[in-house]
């Protein structure tokens, strides 16, 4: 009896230990699986791509900054001598270039002179007219000037201008020529031709012509002729009041005092012989 007593203690006790071992088993299975099965709760660790292995596996070059190679200053270059310009007066113009073909032709050459831009120099002893554009340049143009005995010289001023001008011959120049118009409108058979430009209160013009080929000859009355599209190129540049030189003529093309005045006016002028301004009278007239 006391032997069955005794296993009927023992007997309830190892069950229960037998029960935890396998509840234990049971629990360490399940936390296993529960391990196992869930693999959302690990993060994947990203593989690099090739191009970042390459790109990282290439060596980081760090640019260094070059400094400008210093260089020498240049020597100065030698200043270049400018050849002094020609100054164009009645005796610096050469022989040949007064007889050059083309010296007629209106251009621009260089002339030193100290007059104000817009001034007008007529050289009468080379037939030569200068209208100065500066310092050192002037439009030159071919005219006709006073034929031997009606040359002048002096300083005068534009003071007016007129576009294809009526022409009244003197009554001293009707006088010598009887067979010339009292009057003769303004147009191309004018022998004022297409502009006119007064000289202060003489009775001296410059003015163009419907007789081209006589531009660089002596044959006027004391006029100053141009070919009328020079004329009228000059026209638009000159202003009225505008100074007006006329240069005396060389020596040798002076006229002496005892030479009689032309008798016969071949090629009409506007200009009375007792109206012509000495160089004196000239310029007291400018005064």
């Amino acid at each position: 009896m006391a032997k069955r007593a005794k296993r009927a203690k023992t007997e309830p006790l190892a069950i229960p230990v037998a029960g935890r071992i396998a509840i234990g088993a049971v629990a360490a299975a399940a936390l296993g699986y529960g391990l196992l099965s869930s693999p959302a709760s690990v993060q994947p660790i990203p593989r690099p791509s090739a191009h970042q292995v390459s790109a990282l596996s290439a060596p980081t070059r760090v640019p260094v900054p070059v400094p400008a190679p210093v260089r020498a200053a240049a020597p100065a270059p030698a200043p270049i001598p400018v050849p002094t310009p020609q100054v164009e007066t009645p005796k610096a113009v050469d022989a040949k270039a007064a007889d050059a073909p083309g010296r007629l032709v209106r251009q621009v050459v260089d002339y030193v002179s100290h007059q104000t831009p817009g001034t007008v120099v007529i050289d009468t002893g080379n037939t030569f007219l200068y209208l100065v554009l500066n310092d050192h340049q002037a439009m030159r143009y071919g005219i006709g000037v006073g034929r031997e005995g009606f040359t002048w010289s002096g300083e005068q001023t534009v003071a007016r201008k007129m576009e294809w001008p009526d022409w009244r011959p003197p009554a001293e120049m009707i006088s010598r020529q009887p067979y010339l118009p009292r009057f003769m409108a303004g147009g191309p058979g004018n022998p004022l031709g297409a502009r006119a430009m007064y000289l202060g209160e003489t009775e001296y013009r410059i003015h163009g012509t419907n007789k081209p080929d006589t531009i660089g000859k002596r044959v006027s009355s004391g006029c100053i002729r141009l070919t009328n599209e020079d004329v009228t190129d000059l026209y638009e540049r000159v202003k009225v009041g505008a100074k007006v030189i006329v240069l005396p003529p060389p020596a040798a093309n002076r006229p002496s005092r005892e030479a009689p005045p032309d008798a016969a006016f071949r090629s009409p002028d506007p200009v009375p012989p007792s109206n012509r301004p000495s160089a004196t009278n000239a310029q007291m007239q400018a005064s």
